[in-house]
């Protein structure tokens, strides 16, 4: 046995701890489906290591959960004979949080408490609820396969720190005792709990057992199984609530709320397998992470496999939670075979297509939830369009966006209402991108487009710029930038005579503006495209955008070595003065204003407000 040491929590865990205990307080009874599918899960693992190591079962009972009550020591424990922990896996689990992306989602739910407490089962860290209704919690665990004399004992009372020490613990598994506040003691009865069991646990597969009162020897310690113990999933649909749906979901993925909507199949024929997918209401924290897995799970005959696997679901669906389980997968099945499986691909590619089936159906029937969903949602499916180019146009179809046919930047504009909306002569689907819906709203290339009445895209997603890239057509129709390239297809007959008298009376202003920017633009040009704005800079059809440039930079890639082309604006009065004398001072300016109205920076601040300057006094 070694010495009890004491060690603090991580500083995100006690934030954690804290918003557990204060902010979820009415919702306490949860401290057990949380603990109940922590041993779940651990019995799973056990069932999956053991395929290749039957050694690890010891020759021991049947997977099992049991739930103990002592009225007189005022303590409820939760029992499993699942996979059991280490002494550094106990520290590392529940001393500390190990994502990168953590501290950020707690400082913001610390200002907004109310908001986003039912989001924290999203850490899958449900542990810590334990202490929602308990002074002390003490945890026993042995690791599966290990020697009795490794067993870690950690206790805490859930105030910034916890002593852990190495203990004899008989049998593999892992016990939670939890010593209940006085306040709490509504919680240390046994219908109270079997109460709970049945709303949130009943579905689980493993048993959950309980004392049976005995009627002829109180003494005879006999335990019952007090949940139904099968698989979800595998029960027909028609005999399921809402209610079922909602709170099997709450226990598989920790979330506090019932999802946006579930996809529930049985397909029997070639394949035999049921899958039960559910789309979230709200986007995990670390959606964005890239060591982030799926939150689906692979069950081969009931039996747990594996979860968040890519093989299962792209990437692009990676917000998607559920279970898929079939019977022509081996119990021994590895991440390596299911790379090449014709199985997994078949069910893969059927899951996507309901998937996307179901979100075209919300968005038609339920706008209100597919506003919701694609809120939460959006910019995932966009990497779609570039992922999973079998399924583009379906994909395209629940695309939304931004427009300057809305007044503000909820993204609500699909592609056919916006070609449902297009000018006849209209040839391409027009969009602008930028840092920020701002930038991209106030962007001078639209002064044309509001001038003619043509409709607008504007994108300020990061991944947009890939997006529209990779996009191709839709509807027989291109998406064309409305910062790159010639707009003549814009131009009446009228406008192309009346554009070449103006670049004649501009030649000289063209060619000495083009002298003094030599390093810094590749041509100066007179604008179609500004009504208002001095100047604007363009790219050509087939080089990067400026947005682009900015993006490509910020993450570290190299960005090819392209000079952009000035447009300036032969009605304005900062270009006319250049008629009559072409100012370095004014033709700079023009060049410094046209990088700040998209967003970009200028090279020498300084040198911009001591022309501005001179420019004021005239």
């Amino acid at each position: 046995m070694s010495q009890k040491q004491t060690h603090e929590f991580q500083t995100e865990v006690s934030q954690l701890l804290h918003l557990m205990i204060h902010s979820l307080y009415s919702n306490k009874e949860i401290f057990l489906r949380e603990l109940v599918s922590n041993a779940s899960d651990a019995i799973d693992k056990l069932k999956f290591e053991s395929l290749s190591n039957e050694s690890l079962l010891e020759g021991k009972e049947e997977p099992s959960i049991y739930i103990d009550i002592d009225k007189d020591a005022g303590t409820i424990s939760i029992r499993d004979n699942g996979i059991g922990m280490t002494q550094d896996e106990v520290m590392e689990n529940i001393g500390t949080i190990a994502n990168s992306g953590t501290r950020k989602y707690l400082e913001s739910l610390d200002k907004n408490q109310t908001q986003d407490s039912n989001l924290i089962g999203q850490f899958g860290v449900g542990f810590y609820s334990a202490f929602i209704v308990s002074n002390t919690v003490t945890l026993l665990s042995r690791k599966a396969g290990d020697d009795k004399a490794n067993g870690t004992k950690w206790v805490s009372k859930g105030k910034g720190e916890y002593s852990i020490e190495t203990v004899d613990i008989e049998n593999y598994g892992t016990t939670i005792i939890l010593d209940v506040k006085k306040a709490e003691k509504e919680f240390v009865d046994d219908y109270r709990l079997r109460g709970i069991v049945s709303k949130y646990s009943d579905h689980i597969t493993v048993p959950i057992m309980m004392v049976k009162a005995s009627e002829e020897d109180e003494s005879e310690i006999v335990y019952e199984t007090i949940n139904k113990a099968t698989a979800f999933w595998m029960k027909d649909k028609k005999e399921l609530s809402q209610n079922d749906y909602d709170e099997f979901y709450k226990s598989l993925t920790y979330d506090f709320e019932g999802p946006l909507t579930q996809i529930h199949n049985r397909v029997e024929g070639k394949l035999d397998y049921s899958s039960l997918l559910f789309i979230p209401k709200k986007a995990p924290f670390d959606m964005w992470e890239p060591k982030r897995k799926g939150g689906v799970k692979l069950y081969a005959k009931r039996v747990f496999i594996m979860e968040g696997n890519e093989e299962l679901l792209p990437q692009y669906l990676r917000f998607i939670k559920g279970v898929i389980d079939t019977a022509d997968l081996s119990l021994n099945v590895s991440r390596e075979i299911l790379q090449g499986s014709k199985v997994v691909d078949t069910i893969k590619k059927a899951s996507v297509k309901r998937i996307l089936s179901e979100l075209d159906k919300m968005s038609k029937n339920k706008p209100e939830d597919y506003a919701t969903f694609w809120k939460e949602f959006g910019m995932v499916i966009k990497e779609g369009v570039v992922e999973d180019f079998a399924n583009k146009d379906k994909i395209s179809n629940l695309l939304r966006f931004a427009s300057t046919s809305t007044d503000s930047s909820d993204q609500t504009v699909s592609l056919k209402d916006y070609i449902g909306r297009m000018n006849k002569d209209q040839k391409n689907i027009y969009y602008v991108t930028a840092d920020n819906y701002d930038a991209a709203k106030g962007s001078p290339h639209l002064e044309i487009f509001k001038q003619k009445d043509i409709e607008v895209l504007l994108l300020s997603d990061r991944v947009d710029e890939w997006l529209v890239a990779n996009f191709g057509e839709f509807e027989e129709l291109s998406l064309k930038s409305i910062a790159k390239g010639d707009l003549e297809d814009l131009d009446s007959k009228e406008d192309k005579k009346k554009k070449e008298k103006t670049v004649k009376d501009y030649e000289k202003v063209i060619s000495k503006a083009q002298e003094i920017l030599d390093n810094q633009v590749k041509e100066v040009k007179v604008s179609s495209r500004l009504s208002e704005s001095p100047s604007c800079l363009v790219a050509d059809e087939n080089e990067l955008g400026g947005n682009m440039e900015r993006i490509m930079k910020s993450l570290g890639q190299d960005v090819p070595d392209t000079k952009p082309i000035l447009e300036i604006n032969p009605t304005h009065p900062l270009v006319m003065k250049l008629k009559t004398k072409v100012d370095e001072d004014v033709v700079k300016v023009l060049f410094d204003q046209a990088v700040l109205s998209e967003g970009g920076q200028i090279k020498e601040p300084a040198e911009f407000v001591k022309r501005m300057n001179k420019l004021m006094l005239g």
